[in-house]
């Protein structure tokens, strides 16, 4: 009796099997209990397409840790040379540009420096951050920080202007020093007074609407979007018009569609992704429009295979001297004549992703190099090589290892733990968020025993 019991009990185990609607073969069942899941998201089954791109979790969740690791790297290296040449119109006299010459050599002073240099190294060189060490938050990296806390505590893709909102004002100080500058100041008072984003980036309310405060904040939302600039680019929208419009905006979309696309990868070498994702990116500049002609003629000038310093101080010549493709900033008296401004820097961050060819440490010293703002383009292309090559990559492109924690409290409040994070867990939230993407927005699947995304792919790819 006992024998027919369980030859009973197996023929209703395979009936069930075999009939249940969420077990069929063609059917994902999501319920490895060893998959990085999370709790408090529900994972829908999903059958998969044939065209759907497939996508490793735990392979991103180590593209994430090389995202905020090589953006730590490249923003405080670039820190050193901020503001240390920005041109000599008007009464700033800052000299002559650096070029490839100057790195290791002693550090110049900035426009503001008092005649000395930088405190974080008397050279022009990497600055990094051993292994028992903490990397500190910096505005290249505080709000990308906030906007990831927000789209996972809000359980959300799209971010409201309330909760942008609400997120400012809950972990930015509001007396100095709250480093914050330009736009995302005049955003953050904005903000204190009830007005919402995206009016906070109204130009009748907001001067600085032209600045490059938009590209420090939302280059994280390409990732976020996976091979998808178009959801990307939703996600971004309203976080870019809390401080940008127009060509600034514009801008900001630029490097998010990179962001989005650097997960794309095929059979390419890093130089020919990097080129494929530049032009890629370029078709979303309204054409007519400074940024784009600024990429054309950035563009042209590295393919004609002329020095970077040449480009450079053509970038220089051509945009703040004679204020050509309708950059005028220098007409409008600003003050160091708009060296936070998103345009000028754009130019510049160009030069550096050109001439460096997708070899992370090449790019951060152009972009160090370069002038202006020189930590935001190394912050932008550090992270994004960064994800590119993982955390692996980025130890063995500077044959070395590097601190994993990251101390958001240096310029930000509010955070568990008295603001101590590291890249894993940082990474381990970035990958619950592509999960709601992935799910919600892109209408595609996740398999949490094979540890993949299915990404559904646009008919024009």
């Amino acid at each position: 009796m006992c024998s027919i019991r369980l030859i009973f009990l197996f023929l209703v185990y395979l009936s069930f099997v075999c009939c249940s609607p969420g077990t069929q073969s063609n059917k994902i069942q999501n319920t490895s209990p060893s998959a990085l899941s999370d709790s408090a998201f529900s994972y829908k089954i999903y059958a998969p397409n044939p065209s759907d791109k497939v996508i490793s979790r735990l392979r991103y969740q180590n593209q994430m840790y090389g995202f905020w690791l090589g953006q730590c790297i490249a923003n405080w290296t670039g820190l050193v040379t901020e503001m240390d040449k920005i041109g000599n119109i008007g009464d700033l006299k800052t000299g002559d540009f650096y070029t490839r010459m100057d790195w290791g050599k002693p550090d110049e002073p900035s426009i503001w420096g008092e005649g000395k240099p930088s405190d974080l190294s008397p050279n022009i060189d990497f600055v990094i951050e051993e292994e028992r060490g903490i990397w500190g938050a910096d505005d290249d990296t505080d709000i990308e920080y906030i906007y990831q806390h927000l789209l996972f505590i809000n359980n959300t893709s799209q971010l409201t202007g309330k909760q942008i909102q609400e997120g400012w004002l809950n972990h930015i100080k509001e007396e100095e020093e709250n480093f914050l500058w330009v736009s995302n100041q005049t955003a953050f008072d904005l903000m204190n007074k009830g007005v919402l984003p995206p009016e906070t980036s109204d130009p009748k309310k907001n001067a600085n609407y032209e600045m490059i405060d938009a590209q420090l904040t939302t280059e994280i939302f390409g990732l976020f979007a996976p091979t998808r600039p178009d959801i990307a680019l939703m996600m971004a929208d309203l976080p870019i018009r809390t401080t940008a419009r127009f060509e600034a905006a514009w801008i900001s979309e630029f490097y998010v569609t990179m962001y989005a696309l650097a997960s794309k990868i095929e059979k390419r070498t890093m130089k020919e992704q990097v080129s494929w994702m530049a032009t890629e990116a370029r078709k979303k500049l309204p054409e007519g429009s400074y940024p784009a002609k600024m990429y054309d003629f950035v563009k042209a000038q590295y393919d004609s295979e002329i020095l970077w310093e040449v480009t450079r101080d053509s970038v220089y010549q051509r945009y703040q001297v004679d204020q050509m493709d309708g950059y005028d900033l220098t007409s409008k008296n600003l003050y160091c004549n708009g060296c936070f401004a998103a345009g000028i820097n754009f130019a510049a961050s160009l030069v550096s992703l050109f001439y460096g060819e997708g070899d992370i440490i090449e790019t951060i010293k152009i972009g160090a190099l370069c002038g202006w703002d020189s930590d935001n383009p190394t912050a932008t292309w550090g992270g994004m090589l960064g994800f590119m090559i993982g955390k692996e990559g980025v130890e063995k492109a500077f044959n070395r290892k590097f601190a994993e924690k990251f101390n958001i409290h240096r310029t930000r409040i509010g955070f568990p733990n008295n603001g101590i994070d590291n890249f894993w867990d940082m990474a381990k939230i970035g990958v619950f968020i592509v999960d709601r993407v992935v799910q919600e927005e892109m209408k595609g699947g996740i398999d949490l025993e094979k540890d993949v995304w299915y990404i559904p792919v646009l008919k024009s790819d």
